[in-house]
């Protein structure tokens, strides 16, 4: 059996699974699926995230206090080892 090469393969998960993974009710996946805010497909009657959804599934679902800190971390790293960081871009 011959494999179509053209077909686009994707990756998808699971609302549940998300839910588990982001340490999350399901309840909070389906409403942000419902709301817009996490694109998913429906089957039957469960939804399927595709893989790239994820990362934005996460930005949404981070608390700003979270966020805060997180560009906190990053602004300093930046600070401390910015030449590190040039030299590992130019490689």
């Amino acid at each position: 059996m011959a494999i179509n090469k053209d077909i686009n393969y994707q990756t998808y998960i699971s609302a549940p699974e998300l839910a588990k993974l982001m340490g999350v009710s399901r309840i909070t996946i389906f409403k942000k699926i419902k709301a817009g805010k996490i694109h998913a497909q429906k089957v039957g009657r469960n939804y399927i995230i595709p893989a790239e959804e994820i990362a934005i599934a996460v930005g949404e679902l981070v608390s700003p206090k979270k966020k805060e800190e997180i560009e906190k971390v990053v602004k300093r790293a930046v600070k401390e080892y910015r030449e590190a960081f040039q030299l590992l871009g130019r490689e």
